[in-house]
């Protein structure tokens, strides 16, 4: 298959993994040099939604509905570990000697 053989979807998808790729490498950066951990776990949070959006294009680019079914999955977890370290932070905050005003 050359260059010329793509249809405009698979030019379409082509273009949107690579700049979903980009956009995934960038949040990952964001993920090891957050300042803060709820940074890290917001950074975290947008890497697993633009993993499911590579997914959703890339199902599109094979025609397997199995991705789908494998970012819905990770979508999943990502709100379930979201919700999680949220409780956390929660709880982490909670425990510290709160200062007087």
């Amino acid at each position: 298959m050359t260059l010329t053989d793509l249809t405009l979807i698979e030019w379409v998808v082509y273009i949107t993994l690579a700049v979903l790729s980009l956009a995934i490498g960038a949040a990952f950066t964001r993920v090891l040099r957050g300042p803060s951990l709820p940074d890290r776990v917001v950074a975290l949070d947008l890497v697993a939604y633009l993993a499911m959006g590579f997914l959703g294009a890339y199902a599109v680019l094979s025609n397997q509905e199995t991705y789908i079914d494998a970012a819905l999955v990770l979508g999943l977890l990502a709100f379930l570990g979201t919700v999680a370290v949220a409780r956390y932070i929660e709880r982490v905050e909670s425990n510290e000697p709160q200062e007087e005003l």
